[in-house]
């Protein structure tokens, strides 16, 4: 079996490598090819990746190249973890929405769109290449923001599955709280990408006993602190949210504490020129402490399981995964990408049954689903006009004033990655 990162010289891999090579015999994999154009930090990812496999005596085959087409060629499953414009880019997508008072963060909001603008084309792009190349390979994508940028490979015809590591955290909290193993927990997981809630908490699978109102009663308080969301919401709404909803339900106070702090790219770009140093160190043969820092949380778990599942069948049968509605959510288009328990296979995934959705979730899954349209329409089309439409829909927008002066904004920041600005 083989398997191909691109993206493969992210600070991220070592966290992947560590679950491929703990997880072999879910996910048997011969060769493990890593593709980057940054052959500097390709050259250290690969080299801390070698010694993984070798210390937890995984018998794969670690490639490393910045050839694209040939890092794909038989490639069983292809996993898309890039992002466009590195952290550079990620510090204007959270530093200029402030400027209007609006939340910056990289994949929500205008800087959400601009990271969406930047990585369409790309993305696209790379999948036609494997589509040339390799027709038959799954694409798993990793990339912000998933539920856009999965919605776009779909739309194109692409054997392509989301894959984000939010409801497998939350799954590995409430077992912790629980006092069970992850495996006892099934969530009732709706929404889109960064827009969720968990609406039950089942033991042992779909059908399990939900214990989502005695885990809110005993753990509320925890919870609460986890999302920094009052409990008092947390009682009002009855399920649990993710913590991306904090940008919708403290939209104001998230902006004052923005401003008043460095950026989150800072903070990682500071930890990944830490992590590169380290991963230059011959002796370092397991993923360093830091890299729980920064960010993507059991992403290799999760990417071992969805990469089972569609490649053997092997592994979780039930998986949160972002994939076309088609009825699932009778209020969205059925075009519309979800991220919802599915059973996935080799076939691919297919979602499981969803109670009726409240009003107080749906309505705003029904407007971020019509601004992830235009964002989209935007992506692939280019236009000012077409930027200030998504902008305008977006919930934590809204306003004209606002859509304008940040269109001007997001253009400036982006010009050099938008092929029709």
């Amino acid at each position: 079996m083989k398997l191909t990162v691109v993206g493969g010289g992210s600070t991220y891999t070592p966290e992947l490598i560590d679950g491929f090579a703990r997880l072999r015999d879910t996910l048997p994999l011969q060769e493990l090819v890593l593709v980057d154009p940054a052959a500097d930090r390709l050259d250290l990812v690969g080299g801390l990746a070698r010694r993984i496999f070798a210390k937890q005596g995984h018998p794969g085959h670690i490639v490393t190249t910045s050839d694209l087409d040939a890092a794909v060629d038989g490639a069983d499953a292809v996993l898309l973890q890039l992002r466009v414009g590195g952290q550079a880019a990620r510090e204007q997508d959270e530093t200029w929405p402030l400027e209007c008072g609006c939340v910056g963060q990289e994949t929500t909001g205008a800087g959400g769109l601009a990271k969406a603008l930047r990585t369409v084309p790309v993305v696209l792009d790379i999948a036609e290449r494997i589509r040339r190349t390799n027709p038959g390979a799954w694409i798993v994508d990793f990339t912000n923001p998933v539920g856009i940028v999965t919605r776009a490979l779909l739309q194109e015809g692409h054997k392509a599955v989301g894959l984000c590591n939010v409801a497998i955290g939350l799954q590995r909290r409430f077992a912790a709280l629980l006092g069970v193993t992850p495996a006892d927990v099934h969530l009732d997981h709706v929404g889109l990408n960064h827009l969720t809630w968990e609406t039950g908490v089942r033991l042992g699978g779909p059908e399990g006993e939900d214990v989502l109102p005695g885990l809110l009663a005993a753990h509320g308080d925890t919870i609460a602190g986890d999302l920094r969301l009052p409990l008092p919401l947390l009682r009002l709404l009855g399920v649990v949210p993710s913590y991306y909803l904090r940008y919708y339900y403290a939209h104001d106070e998230v902006v004052r504490e923005l401003r008043t702090k460095p950026s989150r790219a800072a903070e990682v770009a500071a930890m990944e020129r830490q992590l590169l140093e380290m991963y230059g160190d011959p002796a370092l043969d397991e993923k360093p402490e830091l890299l729980a820092r920064r960010g993507g949380a059991y992403y290799s778990e999760a990417a071992v399981d969805l990469a089972a599942a569609l490649l053997t069948g092997a592994g979780n049968p039930y998986q949160v995964v972002n994939t076309r509605n088609d009825g699932t959510l009778p209020f969205l288009p059925d075009d519309a990408v979800i991220e919802v328990q599915a059973a996935v296979g080799q076939k691919g995934p297919s979602p499981l049954p969803v109670a009726p959705v409240d009003p107080l979730y749906a309505g705003l899954m029904a407007g971020v689903t019509a601004y992830e349209d235009l964002a989209l329409d935007a992506a692939l089309r280019g236009g000012r006009d077409r930027v200030s439409k998504a902008l305008l829909a977006h919930p934590l927008i809204a306003q004209h004033a606002y859509a304008d002066e940040l269109t001007d904004r997001l253009i400036a920041h982006n010009r050099e990655h938008l092929a029709w600005a």
